[in-house]
């Protein structure tokens, strides 16, 4: 029966590791400029982890083969004694995870530490239960402040606007939906507005939270024109099932258009 299982352990690990091999499943579509790197540092990751699981099942499997029918009993003492093992599995377990951090800062901090430019579109996110708005700043280039305490979904002032007193506020554009320029470098400014919430668009390679009392940002550039889903990937709620937008990645001059359509709106 022991002998049994090791088989069975040990088809299963290399049965789990063909479709990945294979490349059964496919990445969605790459429509960032940073994309290509994070797919690299992935299948890297994947590589390494990989390797290690099969490591290990099967040296599960060998062990389980060995001694499953041992008539002596249990093994009371381990080669090198229990403080060598847990000394060796911190070695290799630390060694793993220095390796993926030292190949992978580059991306990481390109993404998260390197700033937009100065030329990049900044348009605020903003993330309650259960929607996405953003703002876009009008003809004059500035954000109104936002009054929390006027925010009304009721009437529309999702991000609590004053533009009877403030006049950068007046020409503000609030939409449920991002629509944004092709080869653009874009900044979006992010908050939440109650609980915690999560912006994620496959296709962009990017998954960032939205932390209550923090005002985050990200830059990216999307580089093929599409409509692309935005879903919400932090457990917010009874309806964070349903919490989700699109980005529109359009042609500059569309997109020109779309904003003057909407400030004539206003």
């Amino acid at each position: 029966m022991g002998k049994f299982f090791a088989i069975v352990v040990a088809l299963i690990a290399i049965a789990s590791a063909v479709p990945i091999v294979m490349h059964t499943w496919e990445p969605p579509p790459d429509i960032s400029t940073h994309g290509g790197a994070i797919d690299r540092q992935m299948s890297d990751t994947m590589v390494e982890a990989g390797f290690a699981f099969l490591a290990a099942q099967l040296l599960l499997a060998f062990f389980v083969w060995k001694f499953a029918g041992r008539k002596e009993g249990a093994i009371r003492s381990l080669p090198g004694g229990a403080k060598f093992l847990v000394a060796a599995a911190l070695v290799l377990v630390g060694s793993e995870i220095l390796a993926l951090g030292v190949i992978g800062q580059k991306v990481w901090i390109d993404l998260y530490f390197k700033p937009p430019g100065p030329s990049a579109m900044q348009i605020q996110a903003q993330a309650g239960q259960f929607a996405f708005y953003f703002r876009y700043p009008g003809t004059d280039h500035k954000f109104g402040a936002i009054h929390p305490e006027m925010s009304n979904e009721g009437e529309g002032n999702f991000f609590g606007l004053d533009p009877e007193y403030d006049i950068p506020a007046r020409d503000d554009v609030v939409t449920g939906e991002l629509v944004i320029p092709v080869n653009r470098e874009i900044h979006l400014l992010m908050h939440a507005k109650d609980v915690g919430h999560s912006f994620y668009v496959r296709e962009l390679r990017i998954q960032q939270d939205f932390v209550p009392g923090l005002d985050l940002g990200v830059h990216f550039t999307a580089t093929k024109t599409g409509k692309y889903e935005i879903v919400c990937t932090q457990l917010c709620g009874l309806g964070h099932y349903n919490m989700k937008a699109y980005l529109r990645v359009v042609p500059q001059i569309e997109f020109d258009q779309w904003m003057k359509d909407r400030i004539a709106e206003l």
